[in-house]
């Protein structure tokens, strides 16, 4: 299976049955926006976590129809992301997104080992890209969560990608382990790392994809570059997954992604028992409303 389009993740979303969201901390402009366009879409159910006053207050500044919106009030933002994991404990909300709250008291209601939502051994970022010009939706991971994976932690990101593949029916991605050459270079811990996970895969201890690496960029996702250098093998120039080598150059080729290259993302967190919608003020409206599409389209 092929996606080609966000629009084909949106279209399972509103196929599917309507997901309850819930907002930890949602007086938040945009967030509330991107929700709104989603319930009108019969996606999600949302329920709103945070400051009541103030979200109200926004509502009527910027017309937005809250009506018949469940909302629990909370002004502190940790203790908002703390009820709204337990809601998801209850059964009363099968998709968390953030609010105005920073990403590290999300995370900590999130990663709590008694009372959170943790389900893998670490949780990563995903996003799911459509590029003018490319011919299939790209992921890029780990954009926002890990600063400096080592061998081991990459083992555990890809293996979140794979499984949200896996959910959206694609059964056997495409992993292209980025570096700036094709060849270990004991100088360069990317490429060492990308060869150390490569003979994981040979050895079968990395299963449910196709894995290559390392990589350079250009020839993991154009068939034409990867011709011109000799390299042979089913993921070069058709790459699903791109593993960045660190939080630096994978948030920089996010963002260039994004502001060079006209591309629409959806992202999420995986690795915890829900879909984690985690947005930047940066992203656009689209994206948000993608973000929202792309946890609800999982099975």
């Amino acid at each position: 299976m092929i996606y080609r389009h966000l629009s084909e993740i949106f279209e399972i979303a509103r196929q599917r049955e309507t997901r309850k969201l819930v907002v930890a901390a949602a007086a938040e402009l945009h967030v509330l926006q991107a929700i709104l366009d989603a319930r009108d879409e019969n996606i999600i159910e949302p329920v709103l976590v945070g400051d009541t006053d103030k979200i109200l207050e926004m509502a009527r500044k910027e017309d937005l129809d809250l009506d018949h919106i469940p909302m629990l009030h909370e002004k502190d933002p940790g203790k908002a992301s703390v009820l709204s994991v337990e809601l998801i404990h209850k059964g009363e909300a099968e998709i968390m997104m953030k609010g105005l709250v920073s990403t590290a008291e999300l995370l900590k209601a999130i990663l709590n080992k008694e009372t959170g939502l943790r389900k893998s051994e670490l949780l990563s970022h995903i996003a799911l890209f459509e590029i003018p010009g490319h011919p299939k939706l790209i992921a890029v991971t780990d954009a926002a969560m890990n600063v400096s994976p080592d061998t081991r932690e990459k083992l555990r990101i890809i293996e979140n990608a794979v499984e949200i593949f896996h959910r959206l029916g694609i059964k056997e991605p495409k992993v292209a382990v980025l570096g700036p050459i094709e060849t270990v270079n004991p100088k360069i811990r990317s490429t060492i790392e990308a060869g150390e996970l490569k003979k994981l895969f040979d050895e079968g201890r990395i299963t449910g994809c196709i894995l290559d690496g390392p990589l350079a960029l250009d020839n993991a996702i154009s068939p034409e570059a990867a011709l011109q250098k000799g390299i042979s093998s089913p993921v070069a120039g058709d790459a699903d997954i791109l593993l960045a080598p660190d939080l630096n150059s994978g948030n920089i080729l996010y963002k260039s992604l994004i502001f060079m290259a006209a591309g629409v993302s959806a992202a999420i967190i995986t690795g915890a028992r829900v879909p984690i919608v985690l947005t930047s003020r940066a992203d656009s409206r689209q994206s948000k409303l993608m973000s929202i599409a792309l946890a609800a389209a999982l099975e």
